[in-house]
């Protein structure tokens, strides 16, 4: 005997909206003014996704939704998300609209408001191996490309500095691909005091930096081994996109390093110069050395 099949739970009515003004969009308003933005975001608790990949990833990695602003095309190819949170509102806009009450065009005609939560503690985070730790990173495309690149290189995490953007601006959830999702990070509350916390953690600290004293980066995998010859734990120190690294964190760091360039060219974008570092000190590549 076959049991009865449950009928799915009832999904919340789509309500067209027709109007820039409506309260209920009120949560995407304005999306293109950074700073008006980050009090609102913070105040009310919530993020922006923008697109439907990464609407999919933030609700797939469990965080709750507030509602959806959908352009029609878009129902059908979300349906399976809409309907793990039936009594979240969906509301159906045209593209144009959407581009009036976000002050943007909305290319993907998809956005999701959701609720934010701090997932990992620095303690959490100095227990792992390999950290990213960015001091005074402003800009939301960096931060986000960073996350990317630290996720895609093997790298456990990433800790930003008080000053740094905000991981879960529209801005970076999109440029990190929805690898803000995945990749633990957190704050710290203490800029001056971080160096000494990563040491007393265990962790080699590497600046990257262009001071004399700095040795190539294909260098520096003997000072990040440990003891034993094996990858020791390691955190790549990278600073701000005009002035780079305080001198505070570059003289507290284990090894200072740098990029050789050519060309004329003195040194590369932060999130390039990451990308390169967190291949040549990743734990692919450490893994090999030890091995030889």
């Amino acid at each position: 005997m076959t049991s009865p099949r449950l009928a799915p739970a009832p999904r919340a009515a789509v309500v067209e909206v027709t109007q820039a003004d409506d309260d209920r969009l009120a949560d995407y308003v304005r999306l293109r003014e950074t700073s008006l933005r980050r009090s609102l975001e913070s105040e009310r608790g919530l993020f922006i996704a923008e697109g439907d990949k990464v609407i999919r990833r933030a609700v797939e990695a469990g965080y709750r939704p507030r509602s959806f602003l959908l352009a029609e095309r878009w129902l059908a190819g979300l349906d399976d998300v809409l309907d793990r949170w039936p009594e979240v509102p969906v509301y159906l806009v045209t593209e144009d609209l959407a581009e009036q009450v976000t002050g943007f065009h909305v290319h993907r005609g998809a956005l999701a408001s959701l609720h934010r939560e701090q997932r990992h503690r620095v303690a959490d985070l100095l227990q792992l191996q390999r950290l990213v730790v960015c001091e005074d990173i402003v800009d939301h495309t960096n931060v986000g490309a960073l996350l990317r690149n630290a996720a895609a290189l093997g790298w456990d995490g990433v800790l930003l500095s008080p000053r740094s953007a905000d991981p879960l601006y529209r801005r970076s959830i999109k440029v990190s691909m929805g690898s803000v999702f995945s990749l633990p990070w957190a704050r710290l509350t203490d800029w001056h005091a971080a160096p000494e916390q990563l040491r007393e953690a265990g962790f080699v600290t590497v600046a990257l930096t262009l001071t004399d004293d700095s040795v190539d980066l294909a260098h520096v995998s003997a000072v990040t081994a440990g003891q034993d010859g094996r990858p020791g734990k390691v955190a790549l120190l990278v600073g701000t996109e005009g002035a780079g690294l305080s001198t505070r964190w570059t003289a507290a760091a284990t090894v200072r390093a740098r990029i050789p360039m050519a060309a004329g060219i003195d040194s590369l974008n932060v999130a390039a110069a990451t990308a390169v570092a967190c291949y040549v000190l990743g734990p692919a590549q450490s893994s090999s050395s030890s091995s030889s």
